[in-house]
């Protein structure tokens, strides 16, 4: 018989803040999103989209970015991860699909960040299967680095970011910081 082995403790989220750097407050990320607020509104010219969020990350960004968006919105939600805690991805895996049509409709389809785009490209192709004319993709921050799914990118992001592990303003350092007023970077 294997004995089972005790999962590893993951470090608290003080000693990751101890250790992470600041690469963006709260101040500055207000302004940027003010900004994408703008840019949707003129690209939007007065359509009324659908603003699907990309849960859990993007709860935070969404909800200040709504706010910034003057044009008059419908709003849903996905459920879609591949990460369920950890720090690298895994097989997608759904929790909720939109509930409201997005036949001939353009979706804003709003996450928090663009890493490798696996997540937002099985969104993406699964709003255009459900008829969408135009999706655009809103990210709160891209990181730097060439492992971008082909085919994939922002059609509006506020930041770029350094390949390095982030958390804060919605991401999750291990399912804990998604509420930091900040964007952090682990060392």
């Amino acid at each position: 018989m294997t004995t089972p082995v005790a999962p590893t403790p993951m470090p608290p989220l003080s000693a990751a803040l101890a250790s992470a750097d600041l690469l963006f407050d709260r101040a500055t990320l207000e302004g940027v999103i003010a900004d994408l607020g703008r840019r949707i509104d003129a690209a939007l010219d007065g359509e009324r989209a659908v603003f699907l969020t990309v849960m859990n990350g993007a709860l935070i960004f969404a909800g200040h970015l709504a706010l910034a968006i003057r044009t008059d919105l419908e709003f849903d939600y996905v459920h879609a991860t591949r990460y369920r805690g950890a720090t690298s991805g895994s097989e997608l895996h759904w929790l909720r699909e939109p509930l409201v049509p997005l036949e001939g409709r353009t979706v804003l389809l709003v996450d928090d960040i663009l890493d490798e785009g696996h997540t937002l490209k099985a969104v993406r192709d699964d709003c255009v299967r459900r008829g969408a004319k135009r999706v655009l993709i809103v990210s709160l921050c891209t990181k730097q680095h060439d492992r971008l799914v082909d085919g994939i990118g922002a059609d509006f992001n506020g930041v770029e970011l350094p390949d390095r592990y982030v958390f804060g303003f919605g991401m999750d350092y291990h399912e804990q910081g998604r509420n930091l007023p900040g964007i952090y970077a682990l060392k």
